[in-house]
């Protein structure tokens, strides 16, 4: 079976689709979401430059053509704190 490979939104780096956070327009309903559901996706790296620049540049919002809440970028970036620090244990 061939690799899954996807686009990070902010960086533009290629690689596997498991090396990137996926975020959902899930369909019908608009609501954009983590991880889980059918619809729009979009792809961005754990790294704490690439979500500052999503977030700036409004790249996650124009990518799923849908507005995204403050809260997603804070629960990404608290899992980013999560994983930088299970790392250094």
């Amino acid at each position: 079976m061939k690799p899954n490979y996807r686009r990070c939104i902010s960086c533009r780096k290629i690689g596997l689709k498991q090396e990137f956070w996926r975020i959902v327009r899930v369909f019908p309903s608009g609501q954009v979401q983590l991880d889980e559901g059918m619809g729009r996706s979009a792809y961005i790296c754990p790294q704490q430059s690439c979500l500052l620049a999503a977030q700036k540049k409004n790249r996650l919002g124009r990518a799923l053509r849908a507005s995204v809440p403050e809260a997603l970028y804070h629960t990404l970036l608290q899992r980013l704190y999560q994983s930088s620090s299970q790392k250094q244990t």
